[in-house]
């Protein structure tokens, strides 16, 4: 009597963890090069006792097996900011943090007090010797080619390193738009890097929304089949109690 109500749990707690993905997704609709996440599922079966007679069967429950993250490039849009760069394409900036190289697309960033170039959190941008990018006091021509060589009014400087991966799927998130794997980085050597402009989210609101309301219906519907088989049951526990009383 109970395997009805523990497929509908099954189901609703799927529901569940599909709609705090889709919230994720929403609240960071205007973060700079968030990637949408999208919950995937599968039928887990679980033999019966039944299962291995001529009609025997299995009970059919519902597992989130992961997250896939929407690698598709956001669009792009256009700051003039000189600090802010836009990967076209695949690729990743490296980004030194305390607690290891960590791995971004977005490129809003900014010189310290020490004049390197760092992210939001502060933590240096590398180049391509994987050493920080120091720009001299009186260097305030900052450029930066497609295939990110950087340039002031004083000559070359360094070049971005770009890097890329054989799997993006097993990067996982580590705040703050950073990235972290234990896979081995592959520089990109010719990435196409846009200066002056930053790369959007990629996660298209309206569509999330639609997305939403399915989910709180389809757990409404759940609710309601458990509401039904809760109330089915105990009415077979009265007539039965009757029955024997009787």
């Amino acid at each position: 009597m109970q395997n009805t109500s523990y497929i509908a749990l099954s189901r609703q707690a799927a529901l569940w963890r599909q709609l705090d993905v889709v919230a994720n997704n929403m609240a960071n609709a205007n973060t700079p090069a968030f990637k949408g996440e999208e919950m995937m599922f599968r039928e887990y079966l679980v033999p019966t006792r039944s299962t291995e007679r001529a009609l025997g069967g299995k009970l059919s429950f519902v597992q989130d097996v992961s997250v896939l993250r929407d690698t598709r490039e956001g669009p792009l849009t256009r700051t003039d900011n000189p600090l802010d760069f836009a990967i076209h394409g695949d690729g990743y900036f490296e980004i030194e943090t305390e607690a290891g190289m960590r791995y971004a697309r977005n490129g809003h960033f900014r010189l310290d007090q020490t004049g390197m170039l760092v992210n939001s959190q502060g933590f240096a941008v590398m180049d391509e010797r994987d050493q920080p990018i120091i720009f001299a006091p009186n260097e305030t021509q900052i450029e930066v080619a497609g295939d990110g060589t950087v340039t002031t009014e004083n000559g070359r400087v360094t070049k971005l390193k770009v890097v890329k991966f054989a799997n993006d799927q097993e990067m996982r998130n580590a705040g703050d738009s950073l990235y972290e794997t234990t896979q081995t980085a592959e520089t990109v050597e010719r990435p196409s890097i846009v200066q002056g402009m930053m790369e959007e989210s990629n996660v298209q609101p309206v569509i999330e929304m639609t997305k939403m309301t399915q989910i709180l219906r389809d757990y409404q519907g759940v609710q309601k089949m458990l509401d039904e088989e809760h109330e089915r049951q105990l009415k077979a526990i009265s007539t039965l109690s009757n029955a024997k009383s009787a």
